[in-house]
């Protein structure tokens, strides 16, 4: 199987090719810039991988939670070459794909994005003991760090730059093992990707839409 993956959500931008199991992938950390980075970098990677989009059998992209314009660029991006080609899309979430980079099986994994706003995006993941794959464990929510310890969730690892913008989350969770600096990456998008690709998720290009999980989507500077 050939599957392409793009994520724009946050401040990396990056590309992942998986052909079979195998993986390429570029990345770079940028604030701003993500429209014209992400399309030179798809076009390396293909290059690289001897790949023409008509050779995919899909595209993957993170569908959010994350920045507004992120997730819209990856939106735009994806449509774009998924109708010039006539590919289907498979929407990941990017809480998932941050779970995804440091899940062991049987995990239970706490994901907290900053969301700016004094808030962050969480949702509490499982680490499928079979495949090694995530799965949700609860919905994905937005809201104040303290939202987050209301919540009651039970994890055993957390991940997440929420966890690093918000001392009152990571002390409330300080006793797990922490990734702090995880953001999400196109190379887990891609894997996810594929898994629920051939689990019948793929929809056609008009259909790829983002997930923002709140209504007020500016973003405050601090």
């Amino acid at each position: 199987m050939k599957l392409l993956a793009i994520d724009t959500a946050t401040e990396r931008c990056s590309v992942a090719l998986r052909i079979d199991g195998q993986v390429i992938s570029r990345s770079v950390d940028t604030p701003r810039g993500h429209a014209d980075l992400i399309l030179a970098l798809t076009e390396e990677l293909l290059r690289e991988g001897a790949t023409r989009l008509h050779d995919l059998d899909a595209i993957a992209y993170g569908r959010g939670p994350g920045a507004f314009t992120g997730v819209r660029i990856a939106i735009g991006v994806v449509q774009g070459l998924a109708f010039g080609a006539s590919l289907p899309t498979v929407g990941i979430s990017n809480l998932a794909a941050v779970a995804q980079q440091v899940a062991k099986p049987g995990d239970r994994i706490l994901v907290c994005m900053d969301a700016r706003m004094n808030e962050v995006y969480w949702g509490l993941f499982s680490c499928e003991e079979t495949t090694g794959l995530v799965k949700p464990a609860s919905e994905e929510r937005v809201g104040a760090a303290s939202t987050v310890n209301a919540a009651g969730a039970q994890p055993n690892t957390c991940a997440g730059t929420g966890f690093g913008a918000y001392a009152e989350l990571a002390a409330s969770f300080g006793e797990f093992p922490t990734h702090p600096h995880t953001l999400p990456r196109a190379t887990e998008i891609a894997l996810l990707g594929e898994a629920a690709f051939l689990n019948g998720e793929g929809r056609p290009a008009q259909e790829a839409q983002p997930v923002y999980l709140r209504d007020q989507v500016a973003v405050a500077k601090r």
